[in-house]
């Protein structure tokens, strides 16, 4: 195993990682247009095939996301996500003026709460943060 990160990934392969972790294809346009988006990305590697990705999206603000920080199940546990989100949260640190904050919000996948904790992130509610909240919407009405 070979990993090395790069900061490139096809909607198609965005895809097929969203797959590996059972989560649903986004739909081609959508991925390549949010891909577009992205403020941050990063991508691991192995010989050339995707592993692992995380990006970032921001309204350039105050406002950070972490989104789709994927790795595929047989690489887990083998330090390739703590890499990424280092990566991701020196991105996010140089993008802070002195004397600022930023308010950075991820949303983590049932089970993986404790691999962001090591980051400074907290489960909501809190004393003084309620509930973080999710909707998803489509023209046929809500989803879950």
């Amino acid at each position: 195993m070979n990993i090395t990160y790069t900061n490139n990934l096809s909607a198609e392969q965005f895809n097929e990682l969203r797959l590996t972790v059972d989560w649903s294809p986004v739909e081609l346009s959508l991925a390549e247009k949010g891909l577009e988006n992205t403020a941050f990305l990063i991508v691991a590697n192995d010989g050339g095939r995707a592993v692992g990705m995380a990006r970032v999206i921001t309204d350039y603000g105050y406002q950070v996301l972490i989104a789709d920080v994927i790795v595929r199940p047989e690489y887990q546990r083998q330090g390739i996500g703590t890499k990424m989100m280092e990566n991701v949260m020196e991105y996010i640190k140089n993008s802070v003026s002195s004397g600022q904050g930023k308010a950075i919000t991820l949303n983590a996948a049932k089970g993986k709460e404790d691999f962001y904790k090591q980051f400074g992130f907290f489960e909501r509610p809190t004393d003084k943060f309620g509930s973080g909240m999710t909707q998803w919407v489509s023209k046929e009405g809500l989803a879950e």
